[in-house]
């Protein structure tokens, strides 16, 4: 460990990790801190009768950050790229329907009415402005566009994001650059067009075509190379039950295996779920704790299912589906992973992961992994005509999967913020903070670092 003032992270999800890599790179005293067996969170890979499964997120939008980071670990041979341009499709009347990508399958599409597209077409011809409070993706979507094109995408795309309601999600917290756009130009198509023609601060980033990216080896690569890197700075089967400030700096109650232990530090960053913070912050900052703790989660159960090739009449041919509520299934989405990437199954088989409950269906993480598997079966099988049983079957539920950006999330982080920034040396990081994709968790625990890294410069 390097010599200096320590900085305790606590909390060894990606945001975590990524944070205390980030410092140990720049020379920093570091120690990240995790209660379970394991660093990484969500992401874990599992390796089962030949077959390669995701236990949680089952792929990462390719950012230059997560290709620079790959680059720094290693990892750059190791990843795989799904075939670009594959379909995608919404489960329309018991059918597969592709989602429209051009304006020449738009048009021809039988995934909405005329007359949503004529909405969609004219947008840029109206002149529209939000409402001064925080507005819903459901209500967004009605009043720009239509109920259909909420029911048949906004919301199916919700629930594949977010595993969220959309009436419930804040437009202004989980899509930004839309509210912006609309609060700008007064259109939404107008306010993407002018931001598009604004000169971009910087040009070091060479342009890369979007893509869906994992590794060779499962996801979990990224967090192997990691804790690799960090070595005896992370560590495991610690939890940290308390922390109290001190005249400069911050003591840390620890419980193991071994007993307990507490420990000093300079600086402290908190990279666990916002429940947890709030627990862990309640003597320190008792009104981001109550803003902290107004951050729900939604549970999400990951079934994965594996077929003889024979056995599915369909295709296969795309990345998968996703499901509208009205459909009245309670399968969110469906992932063709053998369709994907490479090395999922073996030669003659197919990987099918769906996914289960969410904002609108929390009920279904009551359900045994048993029930859980038999009901995505039984919902797949008619839309991919399938026969016979799966060969295997996983499910991994996730009880606090996902952070809700419920209406209110931006007046919530903002009043996080304040109340953090005023007790020095105290940082948060996680994927409720500016979005859960691990593209952007990296980002953000990376600037993190950044800002504790020059916190003991100054």
């Amino acid at each position: 460990m390097a010599d200096g003032p320590l900085t305790v992270v606590i909390g060894a999800g990606i945001s975590g990790l990524i944070c205390g890599y980030g410092l140990q790179k720049a020379g920093q005293n570091v120690l990240v801190l995790e209660a379970s067996s394991r660093p990484g969170g969500v992401i874990q890979s599992l390796g089962k009768d030949g077959y390669l499964l995701e236990l949680g997120p089952q792929s990462f939008s390719g950012t230059w950050p997560l290709y620079e980071l790959c680059a720094e670990l290693g990892l750059s041979e190791a990843l795989v790229e799904a075939p670009h341009g594959v379909p995608r499709f919404i489960l329309l009347g018991g059918k597969l329907v592709p989602v429209p990508v051009s304006p020449p399958t738009f048009l021809s599409s039988r995934l909405l009415s005329w007359k949503t597209k004529f909405a969609i077409l004219t947008e840029i011809l109206r002149n529209t402005h939000p409402p001064e409070s925080d507005e819903s993706i459901a209500e967004f979507t009605r009043r720009k566009f239509s109920g259909e094109l909420l029911d048949r995408l906004v919301g199916p795309f919700v629930s594949g994001v977010y595993a969220g309601d959309p009436e419930q999600i804040s437009l202004r917290a989980a899509f930004p650059s839309v509210y912006e756009a609309e609060k700008f130009a007064g259109s939404v198509g107008r306010g993407m067009l002018r931001f598009a023609k604004t000169p971009k601060a910087t040009m070091s980033q060479p342009r890369r075509r979007p893509s869906l990216i994992s590794f060779r080896s499962g996801n979990e690569s990224l967090i192997t190379a990691l804790a690799d890197k960090l070595g005896p700075n992370l560590r495991c089967n610690v939890a940290v039950i308390a922390v109290n400030r001190l005249q400069q700096g911050f003591l840390v109650r620890l419980r193991r295996a071994g007993g307990s232990e507490e420990m000093a530090c300079e600086q402290l960053v908190v990279a666990t779920p916002a429940g947890v913070a709030a627990s862990l912050l309640g003597e320190l900052t008792p009104e981001a704790c109550v803003s902290l703790s107004e951050i729900t989660y939604a549970p999400v159960a990951v079934a994965s299912l594996a077929y003889r090739r024979e056995q599915v009449r369909h295709s296969l041919n795309g990345f998968g589906f996703l499901v509208p509520r009205s459909s009245k299934l309670r399968t969110l989405g469906t992932v063709w992973n053998s369709s994907l990437f490479s090395g999922r199954a073996p030669q003659g088989q197919v990987l099918l992961t769906s996914f289960v409950g969410g904002a609108t269906d929390p009920s279904a993480a009551d359900f045994s992994d048993e029930a859980l598997s038999a009901l995505v079966h039984s919902e797949l099988a008619p839309i991919l005509a399938i026969s016979g049983q799966p060969v295997i079957q996983q499910v991994t539920l996730h009880r606090r999967a996902i952070p809700q950006y419920n209406v209110g999330h931006t007046r919530r982080l903002q009043i996080i913020r304040t109340a953090v920034e005023s007790i020095p040396g105290l940082w948060l990081t996680g994927n409720y903070c500016t979005g859960p994709a691990v593209g952007t968790c990296i980002e953000h625990a990376f600037s993190v670092a950044e800002k504790v890294r020059a916190g003991y410069k100054r």
